[in-house]
C-alpha cells in the first residue's frame, strides 16, 4: 500500500501492515531485521533513517543526517511525532496502529514532512505545524505541497469518550468529524485531520486519502482490535 501521488511526483513511500511490527516495546533488536526486510521490499538504501519516539504530541524534529541519536536502525529524536527533511537519501519513519499517519511533500522545493497524529496530535494540529515549519524553513509554498492521510481507524471504530470530544472544542467544524454514541462518541481521525491539512492551504486536487480502517484490515496492525498485544505498522518516505 502506498500513495500513488507522492509517488509520480518524486517521494518514495510504502505502508508496512501486519507482515511487520515495528513495536520496538515488544520486539526489541528484531525491530532492524524488519526494517531491513522492508528496505529491501522498497528496493531503495537510504543514506540514514529517521524515527521518533512518539508520545502523541507536536513536536517536529529536523532531519539532516546528523541530528537525533543513533537507533537500532538509523536515528531517533526523543518524544517526537514529527519528521522533516530536505535532505535526498534520508528516509523518514513514522511508526503507527490506528492512528493517523500524514505525508506532506513539496515537489518544488523538495521538502518532506511526516506526521503522526493521534487525537492529542491532532488537537494540536501538528500537521498544520508541519506545514508551517515547510513555509518558515524552507520557503515552501502551500500551493504546491503535496498531502497523503494513510490508513488509520475508521469511525465507526473508534469510540471516545466527551474527555475527547471537549479537548476539540476549539474546532468550530468538530461536529463534523464526531458523532454521538449513547453516553459517548464516534470519532473520524480521518476528516479531523482532513479538515486541518484543508484549512492549512493545502488545495483539493493535492490531497489523497486512505479511507480503509485499520480495525476492519487483517494486513494492518490495529491496537483496538489487538489489544495490548498489539503491532505497529510503519510509513516510510524517501526522496532520491
Amino acid at each position: 500500500m502506498h500513495s500513488s501521488l507522492l509517488a509520480k511526483n518524486g517521494l518514495k513511500n510504502k505502508i508496512a501492515g501486519a507482515d511487520y511490527n515495528f513495536r520496538y516495546q515488544m520486539v526489541g533488536d528484531r525491530i532492524e531485521e524488519d526494517m531491513i526486510r522492508f528496505l529491501s521490499e522498497m528496493n531503495i538504501k537510504p543514506l540514514e533513517i529517521y524515527s521518533g519516539q512518539q508520545v502523541h504530541g507536536a513536536q517536529i524534529g529536523y532531519a539532516d543526517g546528523t541530528s537525533g541519536e543513533e537507533f537500532v536502525f538509523g536515528r531517533i529524536f526523543q518524544e517526537t511525532d514529527g519528521l522533516i527533511t530536505d535532505q535526498p537519501g534520508i528516509s523518514l519513519f513514522i511508526k503507527y496502529a490506528d492512528c493517523t499517519p500524514i505525508v506532506l511533500f513539496d515537489p518544488v522545493k523538495k521538502i518532506q514532512a511526516m506526521v503522526h497524529s493521534g487525537w492529542r496530535g491532532t488537537v494540536q494540529r501538528i500537521s498544520e505545524q508541519a506545514v508551517e515549519q515547510m513555509e518558515r524553513d524552507f520557503h515552501c509554498s502551500r500551493e504546491n505541497i503535496l498531502a497523503y492521510v494513510g490508513p488509520s481507524i475508521a469511525m465507526e471504530h473508534y469510540e471516545v469518550g466527551s474527555e475527547v470530544y471537549e479537548a476539540f472544542a476549539a474546532f468550530p467544524n468538530r461536529d463534523d468529524f464526531f458523532k454521538p454514541h449513547g453516553e459517548k462518541y464516534l470519532l473520524s481521525m480521518t476528516d479531523a485531520n482532513l479538515a486541518i491539512i484543508r484549512e492549512a492551504g493545502i488545495k483539493e486536487n493535492n490531497i489523497e486519502v486512505e479511507r480503509i480502517s485499520t480495525f476492519s484490515t487483517p494486513t494492518l496492525h490495529s491496537a483496538r482490535r489487538e489489544g495490548k498485544e498489539y503491532g505497529l505498522n510503519g510509513l516510510l518516505t524517501m526522496m532520491e
